[in-house]
């Protein structure tokens, strides 16, 4: 049974929300007066001090609902039940966030790289979002009313490569160029397509090279000298799904300490 939508901006659905910049994604977004699906491999209702039922918590704390969706994004099979279950909670997907990413599982010179580990950064990274997204557009463009929008969340590794997780910067590249070529399908739609690409973000994934980012950043490689916050990427992504930037569709909106700024 559909329940009948209380938000007054809509309902997004977040893909990897459980912890880090997922979870800071899904927070803004409530606080902007969205309701929230996320997204995540497991969900564990008896985890409530972690994981998607503990964001759960906090969004309902900021007056807002959250529905809470358990799948392998890189199972292309799964997402028919991914979708549904925000269907069945809110009706409609308003806002897509494609977040959900890994790391290797470690990182290994690209000369050493193998297979499994090209494999299952790409199943995750850059196949299950480019099918996600295409399974969420249809659905966008089936239910009308006001037009969604879908923001991919890639990486300052689109653009910077690292020898020692190749496999990382390629996936990214390739989901910076699957924004793209989806801002150019959905244009004739009115469905806004943007990317974000955070850049040094404290994290679970990054703090196994906290004293290697400490050092760069303490030797001047962001023109703001400090480690971006999962809020950060909230923020703007808090921003893009109201609409605020809808005539830059396709933008490409690097929240990174000014990483990108080229300096002699």
């Amino acid at each position: 049974m559909t329940l009948e939508v209380q938000s007054s901006r809509g309902v997004a659905l977040v893909t990897g929300g459980s912890r880090g910049i997922g979870r800071g994604i899904a927070l803004a977004l409530a606080e902007s007066g969205f309701d929230i699906v996320g997204t995540a491999t497991k969900a564990d209702p008896a985890e409530t001090d972690k994981g998607l039922y503990e964001v759960k918590a906090r969004v309902e704390t900021l007056g807002r609902r959250m529905a809470v969706a358990a799948g392998d994004l890189s199972d292309v099979a799964a997402h028919k039940s991914l979708v549904q279950t925000a269907l069945d909670a809110f009706g409609r997907i308003d806002v897509l966030v494609n977040n959900a990413g890994v790391a290797p599982l470690v990182r290994m010179d690209l000369l050493e790289t193998t297979p499994e580990s090209y494999d299952r950064v790409m199943g995750i990274n850059l196949r299950g979002p480019f099918f996600f997204t295409q399974r969420v557009a249809h659905q966008m463009i089936a239910q009308g009313g006001a037009p969604g929008r879908i923001i991919f969340v890639t990486s300052i590794s689109a653009r910077a490569a690292s020898a020692n997780r190749a496999e990382y910067c390629v996936s990214k590249a390739g989901l910076s160029m699957t924004a793209q070529s989806f801002a150019v399908a959905l244009a004739p739609h009115g469905i806004p397509v943007f990317e974000i690409q955070p850049g040094v973000i404290q994290t679970d994934m990054t703090a196994a090279v906290q004293e290697k980012y400490d050092r760069l950043i303490g030797e001047g490689l962001l023109l703001t000298p400090r480690w971006g916050a999962p809020e950060d990427i909230g923020k703007a992504c808090a921003s893009l799904a109201r609409g605020d930037f809808d005539y830059a569709t396709g933008g490409v909106f690097e929240v990174g300490g000014g990483f990108g700024v080229p300096r002699l």
